[in-house]
């Protein structure tokens, strides 16, 4: 909401020779910058700068993960359910799914048709622990309303126990929390950033989602399968595929999670989650503004960021499109990539894969034990893929034993 159009940098090096991308492995020895073919051209800045290195930090090659789960034994799905097959970060207790054992609200009476879009609704109204019994088969539900948080609720826990799919059936917004919305009731005076309520979404699928709202100085623009502002939010081991949300707007973005105005003593937990194909102006698998995210063991692929002239908007442009699958922006806060794959994604703009921006009081964009490959950035970028920029300089991300090209 506050950064400029085009002042990233283009990899120095690269400018000069004419190519697109750096590769970056970081192991043994300082990343390396390699120049493939030339897809397209991208505005070199005056004041570009080197190459990006190795981090002071980086471990040998071939070093594992400090807090890396034991192998699993070879297999082309070697863990079950969503997220990077072989990502092997360390999982804090609190980025981890939650007991469900005993559920305050179950969904369904042990058929399809019994578990419906208002039984969807008026569980997460009511809060608490919520689980589905649809059957043994998997089932999608097409949501016909939003489903609402209320803010009286301290924690609202969704699991689709692995077999359930909600559809906003290429019409709605699937999932609202927003501690700022009367219409939820207010709980606190002030309601920015505010603790609770904590919202936990684990094994279940969002698709075909989507968010019409234009960006506005009094709208809840971007989040078309899950819309948060304030509290706490946590995403475990979920799918997100085919969401939308507006084609364009500066600052509008999340496609599949729009995190904003977050508690930031506690980040927004991105935990062994897919983000396939999804799109808007900006961010389109995340987009977070005033929010820490920890993406950990988590798959990103063909996510796109459709928007056009940046942000503030280019005169004569609606604005939009960076962060082909991540876009975050705010005061002193941090991004942490974990175990993570971002492949094939891309921005009309700047950041292909990732669009980082701190207006003040400092923060990090840090990736590790990741691979980042193949995510075209239109216009401006200043490591491949990503556009990193802190306290209104252009800065490096904070790369360990990961590879980005």
């Amino acid at each position: 909401m506050r950064h400029r159009r085009r002042f990233g940098v283009f990899l120095a090096g690269l400018a000069a020779a004419g190519g697109l991308a750096a590769v970056i492995t970081v192991g043994a020895a300082a990343g390396t910058a390699a120049v493939p073919h030339k897809p397209r051209a991208l505005t070199a800045h005056p004041h570009a700068r080197p190459a990006l290195t190795a981090h002071l930090h980086a471990r040998p090659a071939g070093a594992t993960h400090p807090h890396a789960r034991p192998a699993l034994a070879a297999h082309p799905r070697v863990r079950p359910g969503f997220g990077n097959p072989y990502g092997h970060a360390y999982v804090p207790p609190a980025g981890r799914a939650v007991s469900t054992s005993h559920p305050d609200h179950v969904i369904g009476h042990g058929t399809p048709a019994s578990c419906t879009s208002g039984a969807v609704v008026r569980a997460v109204a009511q809060g608490g622990i919520i689980t589905f019994n649809c059957g043994p088969k998997p089932v999608t539900i097409t949501m016909t309303a939003t489903a609402k948080v209320v803010n009286t609720s301290h924690r609202i826990v969704l699991d689709g126990g692995g077999r359930v799919t909600l559809s906003g059936g290429g019409k709605r917004r699937i999932l609202y929390m927003n501690t700022c919305d009367p219409k939820q009731k207010l709980t606190t005076s002030d309601c920015w950033e505010q603790k609770w309520p904590q919202l936990i979404v684990q094994n279940i699928t969002f698709e075909d989602a989507y968010s019409p709202v234009r960006q506005t100085s009094t709208s809840n623009y971007g989040g078309g399968a899950i819309f948060d502002q304030g509290g706490q939010l946590k995403v475990v081991n979920s799918g997100f595929f085919g969401n939308r949300c507006y084609r364009d707007g500066p600052d509008l973005g999340g496609a599949a999670i729009r995190a904003y105005g977050m508690y930031m003593a506690n980040p927004v937990y991105i935990t062994s989650d897919t983000f396939h194909g999804n799109s808007c102006s900006n961010g389109a698998a995340l987009s977070g503004l005033y929010a820490n995210f920890d993406v950990i063991n988590s798959l990103m692929t063909s996510n796109k960021a459709i928007g056009w002239g940046a942000n503030p908007a280019s005169p004569g442009t609606p604005g939009g499109g960076s962060g082909g699958a991540i876009y975050t922006d705010g005061d002193h806060y941090n991004l942490i990539i974990d175990g993570t794959v971002i492949r094939n994604n891309s921005a009309r703009e700047g950041g292909g894969a990732i669009f980082f921006v701190v207006n003040a009081g400092g923060g990090t964009l840090t990736i590790e034990y990741s691979t980042l490959h193949h995510n075209p950035s239109g216009q401006f970028q200043n490591a491949p893929g990503i556009f990193d920029s802190v306290n209104g300089h252009d800065v490096q991300p904070v790369v360990i034993h990961s590879a980005i090209s």
